[in-house]
């Protein structure tokens, strides 16, 4: 996989290729969150409830390639997709911030050149999941944390 230097800095999001798009991903897992909108209000609220093909130890997909076969609501994240979306995902999320116009934290992985810089600066949802699986769904509102979108 061969990124061009600094692309995030120099490449539209329409412009990228395949690798970097996916390299833009910090590998927080927050997007794999279920999340609840309140429709009178429009609020976005994060709980610890996760999706069920998400692996909570390394805060990736068990199937990536495949997850919309198994989930199909999953949200395949592109440039096009991306303006409907962006109001609901994470404020640190890379493809959230290139799209506003905004810089990468420090602690992203293609600043940084550590895969796990994300969990070292303690912006990774890591060991912090319960799955869908085991939470009936209305129960979600007992499981809201602090993550703003």
């Amino acid at each position: 996989m061969t990124l061009r230097p600094r692309f995030w800095e120099t490449v539209p999001l329409s412009k990228m290729t395949q690798a970097e798009w996916e390299a833009l991903c910090d590998g927080c897992g927050k997007c794999c969150l279920n999340k609840l909108e309140y429709e009178d209000t429009g609020e976005v609220a994060y709980t610890r409830i996760a999706c069920r093909l998400f692996d909570g130890d390394t805060c990736r997909c068990r199937d990536y390639p495949n997850r919309k076969l198994h989930v199909p609501e999953c949200v395949v994240l592109t440039p096009k997709t991306l303006p409907k979306i962006a109001y609901w995902m994470p404020a640190t999320c890379a493809y959230k911030l290139l799209f506003q116009k905004k810089k990468l934290p420090d602690w992203h992985p293609l600043l940084t050149g550590d895969p796990d810089s994300t969990h070292k600066a303690g912006a990774s949802i890591r060991g912090l999941t319960l799955s869908e699986a085991d939470i009936p769904e209305d129960d979600w509102e007992d499981y809201l944390i602090e993550e703003t979108p």
